[in-house]
């Protein structure tokens, strides 16, 4: 089942308008509208639902499998272990290591980077930050086709600690094949694993897959800078690359499924990590947080809230179930099967940090849209920036007044979110719109990064939940 996309993408292209945040702070404009966001989360959306439809109905194993019994074996994730132990590196995953994030609006992008030190001797790439895919993968010589990026193209050669995976190791099949296949894995054990990953229809990525070492740049909670070196990680060796990557030199999945650097990391930092995004629109000296490892501060907080994951774990997606939302403090009446994630993996809601805006799944945002418009009166009503619907000319109020807006989950659960989360100012804050938006009825609902902004998220999959509390996370 494909979305049916691209009238919408045509109405957004024919709408470009400069967009910046409901922030206090009006000082920095982003170099790129929304509207460019909203294409690429329309076609990420498109990509995510298809993907789960496809590993629901193939085999999704890597094409060097033998037999139908090799395919049903089960393979350990090989233990990652730290290098050598420098003096920083105390071995117990109690501590708080920090990761510096950067907003990629400056960029052209709706997502956030991380900085991360690759081979031996390390060298720095920066990295998309995504929890909706598992795989960490970078451009790498020979390129025959890649994108552009900040910054030269990672080299095997020049790494010492560089090795490619055989496509007879075990782990091999953890990755999904070229299409279409390559003759089978033949008798030579030095034959290398090739992989293929694929986000929508103009982003994918192929190479080997390898073993290499990466080092994270990380701030102590005193402010001191400490490297951690980790051995052996899983990834992509990435020759041919397509897609709207906005300078990165490749993507740092922190999915849910065996292969993503949070799950590879787990015997260091322990089950869980968490992050906290600015305001994408402050000043550039404010830094978003990524935080490996069990935060003590956070769970102290009186104000954090938890509700459960769903579905396997075999999942790559975060998954959380919806029971319902809230406008102006009224439940809506939505079917509830809007909501649900069925056997097929059609439907469902994911958190997600590569997507830029929350999208909720026919009827629900039909549902929604009526609630907020009926809430709202004195403003007029400006038609004139679609696909975001409604939209209010606020000229000359100092003092804007929205109804509130939630998510209450299944288990009783409820995020509660400033307006500054779910409206948007427009041309000098003159109008402001609803920065959500639709997909059709059988496609995944996803609460965005836009949405995420100022709260500190946290992904315990140990306990299978997803934490959140208010925060200001220029002060984490």
């Amino acid at each position: 089942m494909v979305l049916k996309v691209s009238f919408l993408l045509v109405l957004i292209v024919l709408h470009f308008f400069t967009l910046k945040a409901i922030s206090k702070n009006h000082n920095v404009e982003p170099k790129k509208s929304l509207t460019d966001f909203a294409v690429r989360d329309l076609t990420r959306i498109q990509t995510l639902h298809k993907r789960v439809i496809e590993k629901k109905s193939q085999n999704f194993i890597s094409r060097l499998q033998n037999t139908k019994e090799e395919s049903n074996k089960s393979y350990k994730l090989p233990v990652v272990s730290p290098a050598t132990p420098p003096e920083y590196f105390t071995g117990n995953y109690s501590s708080q290591l920090v990761a510096t994030l950067e907003s990629g609006v400056s960029f052209g992008s709706g997502e956030y980077f991380i900085d991360v030190f690759i081979g031996t001797p390390s060298k720095h790439f920066s990295l998309i930050l995504d929890t909706g895919s598992d795989l960490n993968w970078i451009q790498c010589v020979p390129c025959y086709v890649c994108f552009d990026q900040n910054g030269p193209y990672y080299d095997p050669k020049d790494s010492s600690s560089f090795n490619n995976i055989s496509c007879h190791d075990p782990r091999c099949q953890f990755v999904t094949s070229p299409d279409p296949p390559q003759p089978s894995c033949k008798a030579e054990e030095n034959q290398t694993c090739p992989y293929f990953y694929w986000y929508g229809d103009s982003s994918n990525t192929t190479g080997d897959f390898a073993l290499e070492t990466f080092t994270v740049n990380l701030t102590k909670p005193n402010g001191k800078t400490e490297l951690k070196i980790v051995e052996n990680v899983m990834f992509g060796c990435g020759h041919w690359n397509r897609g709207l990557f906005h300078g990165a030199a490749g993507l740092l999945g922190l999915g849910r499924g065996p292969l993503s650097f949070a799950s590879q990391l787990q015997n260091l930092y322990g089950h869980s990590f968490s992050y906290c995004f600015v305001d994408r629109n402050s000043n550039s000296s404010v830094s978003s947080k990524l935080i490996f490892g069990e935060n003590k501060e956070l769970l102290r907080n009186h104000n954090l809230n938890f509700t459960s994951f769903v579905g396997g774990k075999e999942n790559t997606f975060y998954y959380v179930e919806i029971k319902s939302i809230m406008v102006g403090g009224e439940v809506l009446n939505i079917p509830q099967e809007t909501w649900n994630l069925s056997s097929e993996g059609v439907g469902g809601t994911i958190i997600d940090s590569g997507t830029t805006l929350t999208y909720f799944a026919e009827p629900a945002y039909e549902i929604i849209k009526e609630a907020f418009m009926k809430k709202i009166k004195g403003y007029a009503i400006v038609e004139s920036f679609l696909p975001l619907k409604p939209c209010y000319n606020v000229s000359g109020i100092e003092e804007m007044e929205l109804p509130e807006f939630g998510i209450l989950f299944s288990d009783g659960a409820v995020w509660d979110f400033p307006v500054e989360n779910y409206f948007i100012q427009i041309e000098s804050d003159d109008v402001v719109c609803l920065a959500i938006l639709g997909t059709p009825k059988s496609a995944l609902s996803i609460i965005g990064n836009y949405q995420q902004q100022n709260f500190h998220i946290l992904y315990d999959v140990k306990k299978s939940r997803l934490g959140y509390a208010p925060m200001k996370c220029s002060q984490v």
